[in-house]
Formats: C-alpha cells, structure tokens, sequence
C-alpha cells in the first residue's frame, strides 16, 4: 500500500473501531514497509484529516446530493481525505490529489462510485471561493468551521481563557506534533545525543529543549525509537511539558517515593533518573499490563531503584500512609491538552464527560496524601486545560486539607520562559499548547506541614 492508502485504513479502522489515531497509526506504519517521506506523508494525512473534520464535513455536505453521513464509512473518509490534501496541503498539486483519490476509490468500489469521488472533488476545485472562511471568525458557528473544535469545547475555551487565548490554543490543536526525547543523563548527556541523532538522521532538524535541560526536540526525520540508542536506552519520547512535572517535584537521590498513577512510565522513569537511580520509587497502575511496560521502560533505561507494582491508587495499604518523601499524582483527565498529539479526543469528549471525571480526581488526591510524610513533597498534574481539573481541584483539597500548603518556592523549580509564559492558576502553573507548541499541562506542588 502507498501512502494514501495507509492513511485510509488509519481512519476507516479509526471510525469503524473508534481506536485511539495515535495507536492505530504507529501499528499502521511499522507494518507498512513506507520510507521515510512517505510514512511523513501518511501521518499528515491522518492527523489532518482527524483534526480538520468539522470543516472537511461542512465542505462535503454541501457538495453531495446526500447526507455524508449516509456514505460508507471507507467512502465517508475517503472524500474527507481528498478534499482535506485540495484545501489545506499546497505542496501536494490538485491533479495528483483527484488522482489518487479517485484510483483508491476504483479500488475498493466500482465506476460509479469513482464518478462520484471524481465528480465532488472537480466540483471543490470550480467553486473554491465559496468555501472560503473569514480570517476572523465572530460567531461560535464561524469558530467551529475555522478552527474545526466543537461548538461546546470552543464556548468553554472562550470562557475561561478570552477569546484571543482561545483562538491560539485552537490552532496550535490543529498543528502537528513535533517529536520530542528525554535524554537519560545515567547513560548520555544531552550534547552528545544531539550530535548522534544528528549523523543518524541528517535531514532532521535537531535541537536542545527550551523548556527542559534533558529535552530534545526533533523535527523532519525518521522514528528515532527505531535506533540502536533507542534500544540502549540513551533517551525517551516524552512530551516536552511533560517533563516538567518529574522537574517539578524535584526528588533526590536516596529518597522514597510514589508515582500513583505511572503508565506508561514516562514520567516515573524520569524521577528514577533525576535521583540518580539511587533511592526508592513504586510506580503503581490498576493494570498488570501497563505495570509490564513501566517495567521494561525501567529495563530499558537501565534503572533498578523503580519498582512497578499493579494496585488501585484510590486503596493505598496503611503501612505505605506518611513514609514517602514524595508522591506524584498524574490523574486520569479530560485530555483537552493534548488534542494535537491525539485528535480523536475533540470528537469523542464530551462536556458530561469531564464532569463525571472529577469525583475520581479528587478520590486519588486524597488518597495520594496520605503517602506523604510531614515536610514531604505532593504533585498533582494533568494534561488538561480546565480548570475544574486543575487549580480548582487543588483548591478543593487545600481547603479540606489544612495540613497541607501550595509551595511558596514553586517557580524556582521552572525555568525562566516557562515562569515566563506560563499561567500562575491558584497553587501551581498552567501550560497551554501555544506557549511552547507541546501539551497542554497543569502542575502543582504542595507541602505536608
């Protein structure tokens, strides 16, 4: 299969399965045999055609005879899928795209069918003016089409935040997401991966992290997992905002702590490295599974003081109550930070959705506290931008909790551009997708007094 075709069965199975794109996607290319510039090719596809649904669907719904909906689901992302390389993807000649959307569609149906993909398409291109969208959208209708988000996320978006952080965040959701890697300082130092990557992957543009001192970021190349470094564990892929949470809490080597809610890992194994891999850090999941991949992240990385553990974080055992030195609380969220790394979530997350999450945040919260011991350390972060989750959350244990206080010291463990950019929210800082183009994440640090 070429390209395009791989980018098909991405979002038929996507559709069809309601699978995360990100998943699908990475088994989709290893299977596929692509060379680089193609697999590039193929993740824009997906990514673009997720991402730009709304607009997509408003375009197609004007030039069919019937309700997009009422298509076959492989037809449905088809037309998407065309009319998505037409509108948004200049380096690819309109030709070429009718071509080889109308190729695929003879394919896998008959004349007919080709007609009809050949004859929509050719019918966007003659009356490309009408779908022109204003440069500044006024009503909500207007936000959705341009900016492609639902209605309901776009309203609370505006709420929350104003109408012109709004409009940033909205489109640094739509653009796509840069790979970025941890370095493992026990292994390699920053510099020194740089100018290896950099040999292995000329073409790529490779450069140190504004936002963390072990980050890396790399933009244009190949699949650095597929590297012998990659397999020596001289790095992760972690997601820039996301390293600094284990910064944030700031543990030192020989201490004890927790990590509540680990899977996969990312960011248990980056507390193990910043305590030198000396100490103690139980890194808990409900599912043996993802407790398998702490695991063999560990093992990868080389790190013996991380030990993973299957357990509920909401049911603690009372001998493990006011004995760690740190706790993390990484907790299951709406995942409205990440949309451009997993653009499925803007389609599938609904409001309710968010409401209902949050008698379970702030269950795990409460238990997570009670691991900490007196002058001990508790992180709660999220990779999510409301702030029922966030500052709120934390708000609300702070008032039930007396025995624990925002830390007054914070900010001296973020570095200046992020104390720059980002937004102080109540006992911590909130990261929003445009400041740094990575995730969106909130991070708090509290002290047991």
């Amino acid at each position: 299969m070429n390209a395009r075709e791989v980018a098909l069965e991405v979002l038929i199975q996507w559709e069809e399965r309601e699978g995360y794109s990100n998943l699908l996607l990475r088994e989709a290319l290893e299977q596929s045999g692509l060379n680089i510039r193609d697999r590039g090719l193929t993740t824009e596809l997906v990514y673009g055609t997720i991402q730009r649904r709304n607009t997509l669907d408003w375009v197609l719904n004007q030039l069919l005879r019937q309700d997009l909906g009422d298509l076959d689901s492989w037809l449905r992302q088809l037309l998407r899928l065309g009319v998505y390389q037409l509108r948004f993807l200049d380096k690819i000649p309109p030709r070429a795209a009718v071509h080889e959307t109308v190729q695929m569609a003879k394919n896998r149906g008959h004349q007919g069918t080709a007609s009809l993909v050949n004859g929509v398409l050719r019918s966007y291109l003659r009356r490309e003016m009408e779908w022109k969208l204003p440069e500044k959208p006024e009503t909500i209708r207007e936000w959705a089409l341009v900016y492609s988000h639902p209605k309901w996320l776009i309203k609370r978006f505006i709420h929350v935040y104003g109408e012109e952080e709004a409009r940033q965040m909205l489109e640094a959701h739509n653009q796509p997401p840069k790979v970025s890697l941890r370095t493992n300082p026990l292994k390699i130092s920053r510099e020194a991966l740089i100018r290896d990557l950099s040999n292995i992957f000329p073409e790529a543009d490779i450069q140190a992290s504004s936002v963390s001192d072990q980050g890396i970021v790399m933009e244009g190349g190949g699949n650095p997992t597929s590297t012998e470094e990659y397999r020596q564990g001289y790095f992760s892929i972690q997601d820039e905002s996301s390293m600094l949470v284990a910064q944030v809490v700031s543990p030192r080597p020989g201490q004890r702590g927790v990590d509540a809610c680990a899977a996969p890992g990312g960011k248990a194994t980056h507390l193990v490295e910043l305590m030198k891999d000396q100490g103690q850090l139980i890194a808990y999941d409900i599912h043996p599974h993802k407790v398998k991949l702490i695991r063999e992240s560990a093992c990868r990385l080389g790190l013996s003081a991380l030990q993973g553990e299957t357990g509920d974080a909401r049911r603690f055992s009372e001998s493990l109550y006011k004995t760690c030195d740190f706790v993390l609380l990484d907790a299951p969220c709406s995942g409205l930070g990440v949309i451009r790394r997993k653009p499925d979530i803007k389609w599938r997350k609904t409001a309710q959705q968010i409401e209902e999450i949050l008698p379970l945040q702030a269950e795990l919260l409460r238990s997570a506290a009670k691991l900490v011991k007196p002058g001990g350390t508790l992180v709660y972060s999220t990779c999510t931008l409301d702030p029922r989750e966030n500052e709120e959350m934390v708000a609300s244990f702070l008032a039930s909790h007396r025995d624990f206080r925002p830390d007054p010291c914070f900010s001296d463990y973020l570095p200046d551009l992020v104390q720059q950019r980002g937004l102080f929210q109540g006992a911590g800082i909130q990261i929003l997708p445009h400041h740094f183009q990575s995730d969106g994440f909130y991070i708090a640090r509290l002290i047991r007094v």
